[in-house]
């Protein structure tokens, strides 16, 4: 078989909904890897938040922050830092609407109102434990790939008609990635096969998320999960079981994969 490069979501596709990564999951990422194959993660997540997955699965390339932030073998192939004056603007807004901002790059985030229950709610849903640290923002980082807008549902639509620069994506009741227009995890995993020079026809992506329907697109032999929402599924080729019933064993086989 030819060398394939199969992408996977984490929260709701690598992880179950109680944030286990399943048996038959684990044994279909090491049945792949024995196979040859190039196993990568395109997650929406920082890479300091993931390191104990790669680590488990010994996987060593990813997409990180829905595709600002790209690794290959450990090196890092492409980033895209969010512009700082248009971030600081939108915090002004934010403030003014006793919203949060979370902002992030590769190794730590802060966030503009500590203790908020927004943020307790959103952050406490990926279960993370210690690694959520809570520092006020203050702007001393040189670099900042991804932002997190934190508000109830359509309270968005506001920051989506005073800055078009971004793109605000919800990925939680509270909470919306905000990103640079235009960017995702599509356009991530496209910087890497061309570093890679594979072919899209060489390329699986299995998602759950609003933030995986432009890698689903962009990869014809992509899959959704069972615990996908509608408007996800039909952005993929396929459809698989719910991750908590063995999804991505299912898909995979389905595919033909393992």
């Amino acid at each position: 078989m030819d060398k394939k490069i199969i992408f996977f979501d984490i929260d709701g596709t690598l992880l179950d909904h109680d944030k286990k990564l399943p048996a038959s999951t684990k044994k279909s990422v090491q049945k792949l890897k024995e196979q040859g194959h190039e196993v990568a993660i395109a997650t929406g997540r920082a890479p300091f938040v993931f390191e104990n997955i790669c680590k488990e699965l010994q996987i060593n390339t990813y997409v990180g922050l829905n595709g600002q932030y790209v690794v290959h073998d450990n090196e890092i192939i492409y980033k895209n830092p969010i512009n700082l004056d248009q971030l600081n603007i939108l915090q002004e807004h934010s403030q003014a609407k006793a919203h949060p901002l979370l902002f992030i790059n590769d190794k730590e985030w802060n966030v503009t109102m500590d203790n908020h229950p927004h943020v307790e709610e959103a952050i406490g849903s990926l279960k993370m434990g210690e690694q959520f640290t809570r520092n006020v923002a203050d702007h001393s980082l040189s670099e900042r790939f991804q932002a997190m807008l934190f508000c109830q549902q359509g309270e968005e639509t506001y920051y989506k008609n005073e800055f078009p620069a971004f793109n605000f994506v919800r990925w939680h009741d509270y909470s919306v990635d905000v990103l640079p227009k235009g960017s995702s995890k599509a356009v991530g995993i496209e910087k890497l096969l061309e570093a890679l020079t594979l072919e899209k026809s060489n390329a699986y992506a299995f998602g759950d998320g609003l933030n995986d329907r432009e890698m689903l697109s962009f990869i014809p032999n992509s899959v959704a999960m069972g615990n996908a929402v509608d408007a996800v599924k039909s952005s993929a080729k396929y459809v698989t079981k719910d991750v908590d019933d063995d999804g991505i064993f299912y898909g995979l086989k389905k595919l033909g994969l393992i």
